[in-house]
């Protein structure tokens, strides 16, 4: 008999045993690694005094590498010249600081590594790793604590540097946009509270910055800052709470420019408010003007007539609130000029207390009511009234609305005549009101308020919803409110101007006072009753 097909047969299912034994077990790699990075030596030793050379040596007992360097390391007092440091988009066992800059004598360094040192294979960062080293004899001991806020957020901005300026006979109000701090520490990616550790004895000025552009000095148009009211003496045991704000931007005014026929655009920094044009070129008898504010730039729109065989035209621009005064020369060419075009707001939905509006590309300087009519959904003619915003080249139409209602807004052939004596043609729009039920309403009930205030409901991102002036206690209503959860804010109005005032460094003024509340909740349908009590 043959043997060999059996014993083949035998060979397999031996095999098989043994691939099925060794699935069965399949190792999984066992628990991730959670542990940081552990340093087993620093030279020169860290808080060494005397220093004297230009290189330290940190040895961690795994593979390192060196994360978000230029946004985590902050060093204390700042070097005009960058340490080189090493590994940067590789791994070591070491981290190598070359220092290329002069170090002050008898003076306190920290290289604070923020969460910068993780493990190379996992990332579990060394938390909030500090060098320190002095230039003298001893280590500067002192430090100043204190909690970031923002002046109209909830939540104040992430990376927030936060300084000292030493107040000696060098310092000056202007330092901050000139000179870098003495010391100075960040609040990293989360936290709210600050702490600047080896500080010398002496009196400084307290600030933080969103430092947007990197360079540890105050840019207007750009960061966010704050500052303590007062110097400060140290050693303290004190806290400090710093209020982030946005100044208003200085006046500046930019080099006009023709941008279609008969237009100049004179761009602007801050607030065209006060800012005055001023034509200084000879011009014909029946030479006329107007200024509109352009609704998508910060420009002023500097329209004239008629046209001028010229080749340039020079202006003076102005504003003595800012004590500004400049001449500006706008070149001249031929280029074709705007068509009249109308524009409404809003448009299909309008709620019951909102004005129709109708903007113009072009100056309007005539408008003829007869001309203009509103019906609702019975064909019955609905009585308005009108307003013009001579700078926003806007009218407002306002007229009393129902719920659920439709509304027909006819505007025959001249009804609007602009500068170029252009008129529009029949224009039809439709608005609709929606049901009252659709909405819903709050009710706010003020205890020990300190009037004049500012009622602001806002979205999640801190944007006004709608807001209410009050100036006497007692109930506020919010009616026909769109459903939806809105946060509370409440503007101290302390000069009684209707509106949020921010800070300005220069003029040592805080921002006005904001107090959140909860948010609440509106529903369809339904009304909510808070009382806010500012004991």
């Amino acid at each position: 008999m043959n043997k060999t097909f059996p014993n083949i047969i035998l060979v397999l299912f031996i095999s098989s045993i043994f691939i099925n034994c060794a699935n069965r077990g399949t190792p999984q790699g066992g628990p991730k690694d959670e542990t940081p990075p552990v340093i087993i030596s620093s030279s020169p030793e860290n808080y060494s005094t005397n220093f004297k050379g230009d290189e330290i040596k940190i040895q961690f007992d795994e593979y390192i590498k060196i994360d978000d360097l230029q946004k985590q390391l902050i060093i204390s007092p700042p070097m005009k010249t960058q340490p080189e440091i090493s590994p940067l988009g590789g791994a070591s066992k070491y981290i190598s600081i070359k220092i290329t800059d002069t170090l002050q004598p008898n003076s306190t360094y920290a290289f604070n590594f923020g969460n910068s040192i993780k493990d190379h294979n996992e990332g579990n960062p060394y938390p909030y790793y500090r060098y320190v080293f002095s230039t003298g004899d001893y280590i500067d001991s002192l430090s100043v604590k204190g909690d970031i806020q923002d002046a109209l957020l909830t939540k104040p901005e992430t990376f927030v540097n936060v300084g000292l300026y030493e107040v000696d006979s060098t310092f000056t109000d202007s330092i901050i946009y000139k000179e870098v701090p003495k010391y100075i520490t960040n609040t990293l990616d989360s936290a709210t509270t600050f702490s600047i550790e080896n500080i010398k004895p002496g009196k400084y000025m307290l600030m933080a910055l969103k430092d947007n552009n990197g360079d540890n000095r105050f840019q207007q148009n750009s960061d966010q800052i704050a500052f303590h009211k007062n110097f400060i003496e140290l050693p303290t045991d004190s806290t400090y709470t710093l209020r982030l704000f946005n100044e208003a931007l200085d006046f500046n005014a930019k080099r006009p420019s023709l941008i279609s026929g008969n237009k100049i655009a004179f761009g602007y920094e801050g607030s065209y408010e006060n800012m005055n044009i001023e034509l200084l070129s000879e011009t014909p008898e029946d030479f006329d003007y107007r200024i509109t504010k352009d609704s998508k730039t910060d420009s002023l729109l500097y329209w004239y007539k008629p046209n001028l065989e010229v080749d340039s035209l020079v202006f003076k621009v102005s504003n003595p609130i800012f004590k500004f005064e400049e001449e500006f020369t706008a070149r001249i060419r031929n280029l074709d000029r705007d068509s009249l075009n109308l524009d409404s707001n809003p448009s299909g939905a309008i709620g019951i207390d909102e004005a129709f509006e109708i903007s113009a590309n072009t100056p309007l300087i005539e408008f003829n009511k007869s001309k203009v009519y509103i019906t609702d959904r019975d064909s019955s003619l609905v009585d308005f009234t009108s307003n013009f915003d001579t700078i926003k080249n806007t009218y407002s139409f306002n007229f009393d609305k129902t719920e659920s209602n439709n509304y027909e807004i006819q505007i025959l052939p001249e009804a609007f005549i602009d500068f170029y004596n252009d008129t529009n043609d029949t224009l039809f729009y439709t608005l609709n009101t929606r049901k009252e039920s659709e909405f819903g309403y709050a009710r706010f009930t003020l205890i020990n308020a300190p009037l004049p205030i500012i009622i602001q409901l806002t979205d999640k991102s801190g944007v006004v919803k709608v807001q209410r002036i009050v100036k006497e206690q007692g109930d506020v209503d919010f009616l026909n409110m769109p459903p939806g959860i809105y946060p509370i804010r409440i503007i101290l109005d302390a000069n009684g101007n209707g509106k949020f005032d921010t800070g300005n460094y220069l003029k040592k003024m805080q921002p006005e006072r904001v107090i959140h509340f909860n948010e609440i909740e509106i529903r369809a349908d339904w009304g909510i009753q808070e009382t806010l009590s500012f004991n």
